[in-house]
């Protein structure tokens, strides 16, 4: 199983971190030890005193594929979650400085949230609405029609570089609005179903 990540895939978000808004998806990869499900508590590590929230909605991959064709990039997903992408920023910025990859920043353990899963039936595929609470105010406020690049698109482009594996699952990228996060913070994620309810799926206590 891969965790694929989409980094600027909201053109509002990019400028709010000043940089350029892509043409081509930013691809990079978290391990799956990053994993945090079952609203598990995030244990603020040592190594950082930066550490930014980045809501975003996640696909589980449905079937296997490489260089999988616009007409059948729908096909490749049926399930979809809220998460949240744990950056160290201050690991980042010094990395960047220097031209050197930047994994340490946002592979680190517990750095990649997990909700359970929602299948697509339940939302509005075309657009998906999605809130970040901290501390029970909205820090971040999405809909995925806003992305640069849709999931089709980010699946043909990555199934170019790496098989799709069923199992697999893709951070699609956070709108504006991140931020930094303290011991004690609440994060809870909601995302709005087709009904126009709007559901709490995550929670995740800053320890």
């Amino acid at each position: 199983m891969k965790i694929i990540c989409i980094g600027r895939n909201y053109s509002e978000h990019a400028k709010e971190l000043n940089n350029e808004v892509p043409d081509k998806p930013v691809v990079f990869m978290k391990p799956t030890s990053a994993l945090l499900v079952n609203d598990k508590p995030f244990y603020y590590p040592d190594f950082s005193s930066d550490i930014h929230y980045e809501a975003e909605i996640v696909l589980k991959i449905c079937k296997n594929g490489r260089h999988v064709q616009p007409e059948f990039a729908a096909e490749y997903y049926d399930q979809i979650a809220f998460g949240i992408d744990f950056t160290a920023r201050d690991l980042q910025s010094e990395c960047k400085k220097k031209g050197l990859p930047w994994e340490i920043a946002k592979g680190f353990d517990g750095s990649a949230v997990l909700s359970d899963f929602i299948p697509i039936e339940k939302v509005i595929r075309a657009g998906i609405e999605f809130k970040l609470r901290k501390n029970n105010e909205v820090v971040q406020h999405g809909n995925t029609a806003d992305t640069i690049f849709s999931f089709e698109d980010i699946i043909v482009y990555v199934s170019k570089f790496f098989k799709l594996q069923m199992g697999d699952l893709i951070y699609t990228g956070t709108p504006a609005g991140v931020g930094p996060i303290q011991i004690g913070d609440k994060l809870e994620g909601f995302i709005t179903l087709t009904d126009g309810k709007t559901e709490h799926v995550l929670t995740c206590d800053i320890r």
